[in-house]
């Protein structure tokens, strides 16, 4: 091995030490600032006075494609209060968005009733499909207080297809995809609620 081969190998090792050092000492501070991240983002549905855990702690993941729009394991974060459901809050997703798959946030109080609707990622087309996003409009801040009962149940649609929920000009297939994902989580939740709200177990690590 020549004396460059053994420079490089000696920056190798150096540098494979840094990193490591690196990512020992902050670990735990990108750890916090995740689940500070995540709980501010749970908050803007259920506010922080309405619960007492540590809701990032209490989750669950769950897969169940023909309820949550994706073959992946989603995380439910489950709120209580002196022990007793709360809220729940999953990011399920709405398949059949304009341009793709829209990602969803979803809180779920323990009667039912939508705590709200936010959307997380998605693609649609700027102008038009984006009105679901908080950033762009108040369309979304609808959902809220909302249940499987009301509207009635037939009127889980946009109007144009006869239902109670507004769309966008020129623009229906994602509205009506998030309206469409909101109310199937919404049955969902109803169906396995005793397993949703749980006991809870105790999870150590980051948020995932």
């Amino acid at each position: 091995m020549g004396i460059a081969a053994l420079i490089l190998f000696g920056f190798a090792i150096v540098g494979t030490g840094l990193v490591a050092l690196t990512y020992s000492s902050t670990k735990d501070i990108i750890a916090e600032a995740q689940r500070a991240a995540l709980e501010s983002s749970l908050n803007q549905l259920v506010p922080a006075d309405r619960y007492d855990n540590r809701v990032v702690e209490d989750r669950i993941e769950i897969t169940a494609p023909e309820w949550l729009g994706t073959d992946e394991p989603v995380t439910v974060y489950r709120a209580r209060k002196n022990g007793q459901p709360v809220a729940l809050f999953a990011t399920p997703t709405a398949p059949d968005g304009y341009s793709g798959p829209i990602q969803l946030l979803i809180g779920v109080y323990a009667d039912g009733s939508l705590a709200g609707v936010r959307v997380l990622a998605h693609k649609e087309t700027p102008g038009l499909g984006d009105g679901i996003d908080e950033k762009r409009s108040p369309w979304i801040l609808a959902f809220a207080g909302k249940s499987l009962d009301n509207p009635r149940p037939d009127a889980w649609k946009v109007k144009k297809d006869g239902g109670a929920f507004d769309q966008f000009t020129g623009a229906t297939i994602t509205p009506r995809a998030v309206v469409k994902a909101t109310r199937t989580f919404l049955e969902y939740v109803k169906t396995q609620r005793e397993r949703l709200f749980a006991p809870p177990i105790t999870v150590k690590g980051p948020p995932s």
